[in-house]
């Protein structure tokens, strides 16, 4: 699965992320008064890249489909909220260690149990383990209930007196989440080229052939889950940045759904296209949900299609072109030589 792209695709993601990050100079001139709303917009679409790719990890790459990812998501966006101060922000400096930590742990305890299973069960384990936590937050009267939690003050990066990154600039905060995005994205394409990423690979296409040669699969999934399970909540502590709240929902199965459609329709087991779907499945958002109130039925309808026509989804479109297949050459083999003049040996009779 893991294979070196063409150098368009190269070209491409460097081209869209030249543009991405040239936003706050034509934004303005392009949406007018909507620029502010775009650029909100667009650091969604970010956040949620770096989510994208997180489960790409698990999906894509080892072959692990989970129903219970938005669990590390929300546990991100709510442990940054139950730790932050009242009336004072908190650093950046020991609050992403803490989001960290907390995800790797619980990551690790329910990856102990869930890696146990395969197929549904694994899909059905890690929705129940989701769906437990949801309910937890829902009802629990020190995470705010279905209301959620309010969040005060966002992070600060400072450095002694002296502030590196002011968080609470927007377009400061954008470029933060590009950079987190695409630090997540070259330790994931380091990752995947490793020699542990090469085992992860063995797995996904066959598993018991990875037993037989002596490795122990089921450390190298766990290991894989929680690395996972730490950058989707460190997208779901962006989030509460962005948002300012931590909510229920964003612990649910629907949570889950969406950005397993993103995988789905940016493309598996790539790195960059679950970047390509959660912007495509964001745009494709806003146009439906601006065309009609049952934007749904659209976005359902787009997925069907997108599978159908797009296997390999935006990816796959990106990395083997249809105009660029070679046609494939049939050689057509003669059973009887004297049929074909053409193909009978050449004898010279020799006189004398």
């Amino acid at each position: 699965m893991l294979h070196r792209y063409p150098k368009r695709v190269a070209f491409i993601m460097l081209v869209l992320t030249a543009l991405v990050a040239a936003f706050p100079l034509w934004g303005e001139a392009v949406f007018g008064n909507q620029a502010n709303f775009m650029l909100e917009k667009l650091t969604l679409m970010l956040i949620l890249a770096l989510f994208a790719m997180s489960l790409d990890l698990l999906v894509g790459i080892v072959g692990l489909v989970s129903l219970g990812h938005a669990l590390f998501f929300g546990l991100g966006a709510y442990t940054l909220a139950l730790a932050s101060p009242d009336f004072s922000p908190a650093s950046m400096w020991w609050m992403l260690p803490l989001v960290m930590g907390v995800s790797a742990c619980v990551a690790l305890i329910v990856g102990v149990l869930v890696i146990r299973t395969k197929g549904i069960f694994f899909i059905m384990t890690t929705l129940a383990f989701g769906q437990m936590l949801y309910y937890f937050i829902s009802t629990s009267q020190f995470a705010g209930g279905t209301d959620g939690v309010f969040i005060m003050f966002r992070p600060s990066l400072a450095l002694g007196e002296r502030t590196l990154v002011d968080l609470d600039n927007p377009y400061s905060f954008f470029y933060f989440c590009l950079g987190m995005l695409l630090l997540g994205y070259f330790f994931l394409r380091w990752l995947t080229r490793s020699y542990f990423g090469q085992v992860l690979d063995g797995i996904h296409d066959n598993e018991h052939r990875m037993q037989a040669l002596g490795y122990a699969t089921s450390g190298y999934k766990l290991v894989a889950f929680v690395i996972a399970g730490v950058m989707a909540a460190i997208a779901g502590m962006l989030a509460a940045m962005q948002y300012g709240f931590a909510n229920p929902a964003q612990l649910g199965w629907h949570t889950s759904g969406e950005v397993l459609m993103m995988l789905i329709l940016g493309g598996m087991g790539t790195i960059f296209g679950p970047i390509l779907g959660a912007f495509a499945y964001e745009i494709l958002l806003y146009v439906y949900e601006h065309a009609t109130t049952h934007w749904p039925i659209l976005m359902g309808l787009t997925i069907i299609v997108a599978v159908l026509v797009l296997p390999r989804g935006i990816a796959g479109l990106i990395v083997a072109p249809p105009w660029k297949s070679k046609p494939q050459t049939t050689t057509k083999t003669v059973e009887n030589p004297k049929l074909s003049p053409s193909v009978q040996p050449i004898t010279h009779n020799k006189e004398g």
